[in-house]
């Protein structure tokens, strides 16, 4: 049976999937202010904010940012919202143990020497 979502949910996917992680940011706060109980969603607030950071160089945010996802997203495991959690959380996992340890900022145009994360795709599957 297939389970209808809030708009912003589905478009989160495909911004999330283009790497467009500022308008992840947007559309899932909107919809988390509505119910700032939601973990799962500021779960995935807290990761796309996370690479946000990244992109720009804030390493020490986006380490931050990823720990604190890890956290609200391995409460919903394994899934949720038609949403597989064990390959986000491995993907999690897989950015704190490349993410350098000893950097917290790079200069934006040293952005190209911080290591590639891996890819990640989301997908929504039916329940």
């Amino acid at each position: 049976m297939e389970q209808d979502y809030p708009m912003e949910y589905y478009q989160f996917f495909i911004k999330f999937n283009e790497d467009d992680y500022y308008t992840c940011h947007d559309l899932l706060e909107e919809m988390w202010m509505e119910d700032k109980r939601n973990l799962f969603l500021k779960g995935l607030l807290q990761m796309s904010v996370a690479l946000y950071h990244y992109s720009y160089g804030n390493v020490k945010g986006t380490r931050s940012m990823l720990e604190v996802a890890h956290k609200y997203l391995g409460r919903y495991l394994p899934k949720h919202w038609g949403l597989d959690l064990v390959p986000v959380l491995e993907f999690i996992e897989d950015c704190l143990s490349i993410i350098p340890e000893d950097i917290d900022h790079v200069p934006f145009s040293e952005i190209n020497t911080l290591p590639k994360l891996p890819v990640l795709i989301l997908n929504i599957e039916d329940d």
